[in-house]
């Protein structure tokens, strides 16, 4: 049964049994409808994330593409901006462990925070190797797999922080992370990889059949998935930042699969509704949003009226401080105890401090230098899955450093989102750069020249972009 069965046994009853009788066989019939779509798109969805390897090669549309040199430009860039992190926590470091030996008691040695970053920037670039070099054929075979472990993670975690059982930390009633001893892991950004990967998998299958915008087969699939991620991270682990950073990946999977503007419009309106409640429901997001909305009064910062500006008060402070060329490495005032969060959220606030205004201009060029690169190799991949993948990984890295850098000049209201492989912290760091390394992996599979759109199911198939010859066509086959 369709919708348009049910909407004419709907009138069909009115003279058979009166409205109330209608209205109630048309909800019931509108229940199965919805429970038969939502079974089929669950079936769909689970049936592409199991196909066997000899299946995968037809869903993913793998084309004998030759290998040749990946694109080492990315990794230049990266490194670039992690040597840059290198030097500002060499810089802050001291002044972060004098500050928390003075004011809470601690014991921790000047470079106790350098040495900690080296350490996460280390197992960043091992990731980066990993998956640099693990073959994305495997990778997507075993998606859902990928997907189904990072469920499992989250779901650990909220039992445990529900139950106030270690491993689990919670902070202020949000419980977000694994603690081993001194390291904490935060499970969503294994989730996070998880939906990359699984979805890319599968629009890059919807897409190759030119079926991305079908309501049933693709988008309804899809929409159960994210929805379910949201429960996790911004229901059972309230992380808001995290949750809008997983659906900024998804919106940019979806608008390089060939999403058309009337899904994009409701998709849109469906992801507004679902950030201003989860807003509305939460009294410190409120106070946040209320922040930036009212006038801002950087005056008396010592008043307890003014302990809602006191955070991004001090970051516009350590920006303007910095002046043109900075006030040099070592010698920042904010993040000596004034600036919250200075190594972490707040870290591009002293990075303008320490090096100025032409400081920043440079270290934003190459953040965008780096994000071109992952979308020149998206715009030359064959391989749908592929394609989609690298957009998903471009968003995520554009959306942490837009959204930081937004809030910390006062553009938006703080979300606690860090700036990618600058901000003090092993998880983001390690996951982010396995992401980058996945875009090394592809981009040594990329066409010779760019590759058309994808087209709708009922367009002209002739129209679609032929492969080209690659380079270095002699090097061994994917």
């Amino acid at each position: 049964m369709g919708l348009k069965d049910a909407q004419n046994r709907f009138w069909g009853n009115i003279s058979k049994g009166g409205l109330v009788f209608a209205i109630q066989i048309f909800l019931a019939d509108i229940w199965k409808i919805s429970k038969n779509s939502v079974m089929i798109a669950y079936q769909n969805l689970r049936d592409e994330l199991r196909a066997d390897s000899k299946t995968r090669l037809k869903i993913e549309g793998f084309e004998k593409i030759r290998k040749h040199r990946p694109d080492y430009l990315i990794l230049l860039f990266m490194g670039l901006i992690m040597l840059i992190g290198v030097i500002t926590m060499y810089s802050l470091s001291p002044q972060r462990a004098a500050f928390l030996n003075k004011s809470y008691g601690g014991n921790y040695d000047s470079m106790h925070f350098f040495w900690r970053q080296i350490m996460s920037l280390g197992l960043g670039l091992i990731a980066f190797v990993a998956m640099s070099r693990v073959p994305i054929s495997w990778i997507y075979r075993h998606s859902g797999k990928i997907l189904v472990i990072g469920f499992v993670i989250c779901a650990i975690l909220a039992v445990l922080g529900f139950a106030k059982i270690p491993p689990a930390k919670c902070e202020l009633g949000a419980c977000r992370w694994f603690k081993f001893g001194s390291v904490s892991v935060q499970p969503s950004e294994f989730l996070k990889v998880g939906v990359l990967i699984a979805l890319a998998v599968f629009l890059g299958s919807k897409a190759r059949e030119g079926k991305i915008n079908d309501f049933r087969e693709t988008i309804l699939p899809s929409g159960l998935l994210v929805g379910l991620m949201l429960v996790f991270i911004a229901g059972f682990q309230k992380d808001l930042g995290t949750a809008i950073s997983a659906l900024a990946i998804v919106a940019f999977q979806f608008f390089m699969a060939g999403l058309n503007r009337k899904n994009v419009i409701a998709a849109s309106l469906i992801g507004l509704v679902a950030i201003v409640g989860m807003i509305l429901i939460a009294p410190h997001r409120m106070a946040r949003v209320m922040t930036f909305a009212g006038n801002e009064n950087c005056s008396n910062l010592s008043s307890s009226e003014q302990k809602d500006e006191y955070h991004i008060c001090h970051a516009k402070i350590a920006i303007g401080s910095g002046g043109l060329l900075g006030v040099g490495i070592g010698n920042s005032v904010q993040a000596t105890g004034y600036l919250p969060e200075a190594i972490n959220d707040s870290v591009f606030a002293i990075l303008g401090e320490t090096f100025g205004f032409i400081g920043l201009i440079i270290i934003l060029a190459i953040f965008l230098a780096l994000s071109m690169r992952i979308l020149k190799v998206s715009a030359y991949l064959k391989n749908p899955a592929s394609r989609i993948l690298a957009a998903g990984v471009c968003g995520w890295f554009v959306f942490h450093t837009v959204m930081n850098v937004a809030a910390m000049t006062g553009l938006l209201p703080l979300t606690g989102i860090t700036m990618p492989l600058l901000s003090y912290g092993g998880t983001s760091i390690l996951f982010i750069s396995g992401v980058l390394g996945l875009i090394f992996n592809i981009s040594a599979y990329t066409s010779f020249r760019q590759v058309d759109d994808f087209k709708e199911e009922n367009e002209d198939s002739r129209s679609r972009g032929r492969l080209g010859r690659t380079r270095y066509a002699s090097r061994r086959s994917f």
